[in-house]
């Protein structure tokens, strides 16, 4: 994505990326959107890097795609297919790296529970790139709210886990092509 510089229409919620840490971004912030990746916004300001949410993106001068949004929950009877599953978490992204958490390795496992009748519950172990990341709490919450869109899924958990540790050794041969590591 080529950058673009544009000014917020409206104060915007963000979240400070390494950090973690919420805050308003007001109205006339100058900033230029680095990523647009999953639905989400990755933005640099003179204050520094930030990520907005796809709620957002009116006041960024953009629109969220149809092909980026939660899947529009279907009657469904029996466990939530495995590939959609999949399918969603490749639409969470770490807001400082272009790939989606599925190719950078850091999901782990992936559990589905029938907890009770045709009521089933996704568990997901994922880690993160560097423990003192402060983006865990966001990209888990994203992930969560993605296999919530899933027919057939009633609740979601996402655990972050630090066993085994990350490494670049966990990216799939895609992840390092669009990192430009082979």
């Amino acid at each position: 994505m080529e950058h673009k510089e544009t000014a917020l229409t409206a104060d915007v919620e963000a979240t400070l990326i390494p950090q973690g840490d919420n805050c308003t971004l007001p109205a006339g912030t100058k900033v230029t959107i680095t990523h647009k990746l999953g639905g989400n916004f990755t933005v640099m300001t003179g204050n520094g890097m930030f990520r907005i949410s796809r709620d957002y993106a009116e006041a960024l001068g953009e629109t969220v795609e149809d092909l980026d949004a939660v899947a529009e929950k279907q009657e469904h009877d029996g466990p939530p297919d495995n590939e959609a599953l999949w399918e969603q978490l490749r639409n969470v992204f770490d807001p400082e790296i272009p790939v989606n958490i599925v190719d950078l390795g850091l999901v782990y496992n992936l559990d589905v529970n029938e907890i009770s009748d045709n009521h089933y519950l996704v568990h997901v172990d994922m880690t993160l790139t560097a423990p003192g990341c402060g983006m865990g709490p966001t990209i888990a919450e994203d992930a969560k709210g993605r296999l919530l869109g899933v027919a057939g899924v009633g609740d979601a958990h996402v655990e972050i886990v630090w066993d085994p540790p990350w490494t670049q050794d966990l990216i799939s041969e895609e992840g390092k092509m669009q990192l430009g590591l082979i």
